[in-house]
């Protein structure tokens, strides 16, 4: 599910509910396409085509533009329209971290969407040691001069960790720049999933289902997302009015690291798992296997991702969907929007779904 921190299309009755919001502005900002979007009933994207001429815009809906553009005064970014005939139609993106799941899914969205752009994408994969304090730092910054260097139309930068602050203190503002992070470094031009939600939800499924020891086995904590999913485990326990039992174990997202889990636990301990993606939740699973516990018989688990082969687990897993797939072609579009109208779009955020499986039941005593 994806949700845009900005209105969709919804016509003439949007414009008129929407109206009302022109003087939310932020005072002493002059108005962006996302002002004019919000007063005219449609969205920021479409606010683009009626200045590139790019995509069909109706003649009502033009209509509806241009006055939202008279009343709030609206003059477009000439800088970035200037650079259109500079246009490589080329795009990087540096993405930092091993190449998992998640990441593949996002760099394959972008990779569509790009195609069907016609516009070509140079992938720079950094799979760095994050575990270590400084260091990476230095490597992706050489990273994206290389892009500027090529040059690019604009760059992608997807990043698993905190520290954006530092890559970017120098970031030329005239290339259009989006960061996908779980934790963003600031809220324009920004997308990610909601890996909060994810925990706060897995855990409230248990709950709802009677579980009263449920332990999270965590993922490797240097990342925003393994950051965010326990966050949202520990603030559904205190709801309801539970302990949080933490597995904090993990060095990567592999099964590896479940099973380490498996083999730490207590499962005198608990009748529930949070597992902090869907490979944890499987080597966890195998580990318990092996000491003769079975799902959902002896404990229920709930996963993260979706990930293709969690429908045939044995049992087939609970879990959080996130579309990572989606979310590269949001960041594409939220880039090409920038390139072609020099505006930074709002923050996307991808929400993450319950997909309820057999692998998590009612605990014995109370089913």
């Amino acid at each position: 599910m994806l949700r845009r921190d900005m209105d969709d299309e919804t016509g003439p009755a949007s414009a008129l509910s929407t109206g009302a919001r022109a003087n939310e502005r932020r005072p002493g900002n002059r108005p962006n396409m996302v002002d004019v979007g919000r007063l005219a009933g449609v969205s920021a994207q479409t606010v683009s085509r009626y200045f590139t001429g790019v995509g069909h815009v109706s003649a009502e809906t033009r209509g509806r533009i241009a006055h939202a553009i008279d009343e709030l005064g609206y003059v477009p970014n000439q800088a970035a329209r200037g650079m259109r005939a500079r246009r490589t139609n080329t795009v990087g993106v540096l993405s930092m971290g091993s190449l998992n799941f998640g990441s593949a899914g996002v760099l394959t969205g972008l990779a569509l969407a790009a195609r069907a752009a016609d516009v070509t994408v140079l992938v720079s994969q950094l799979d760095l040691d994050f575990d270590q304090p400084q260091g990476w730092e230095k490597e992706a910054r050489r990273a994206l001069d290389h892009f500027l260097a090529f040059p690019v139309d604009g760059v992608v930068l997807s990043t698993p960790v905190s520290g954006l602050e530092a890559v970017l203190e120098r970031w030329d503002e005239g290339t259009p720049l989006i960061t996908v992070s779980e934790i963003p470094w600031r809220h324009e031009g920004s997308a990610g999933t909601h890996s909060y939600t994810a925990g706060l939800e897995a855990t409230r499924h248990l709950v709802r289902l009677g579980h009263r020891r449920i332990v999270h086995a965590a993922g490797p904590m240097t990342r925003n997302e393994a950051q965010e999913r326990e966050r949202g485990y520990r603030d559904a326990m205190t709801e309801a009015g539970l302990s949080p039992q933490v597995l904090d174990v993990a060095s990567d997202w592999s099964a590896d690291s479940g099973h380490a889990a498996g083999d730490k636990c207590d499962p005198r301990t608990f009748t529930a798992v949070f597992a902090a993606n869907d490979e944890i939740a499987l080597g966890f699973m195998s580990s318990l296997e092996a000491r003769g516990l079975t799902v959902p018989r002896d404990y229920s688990i709930v996963g993260v991702d979706d990930m293709p082969a969690a429908a045939y687990f044995s049992p087939p897993l609970t879990t959080m969907r996130l579309d990572f797939v989606e979310l590269g072609r949001a960041t594409f579009a939220m880039l090409r929007q920038q390139i072609l109208t020099g505006e930074p779009p709002d923050h996307v955020t991808i929400e993450p779904a319950l997909v309820v499986r057999a692998s998590t039941a009612p605990p014995h005593d109370v089913a």
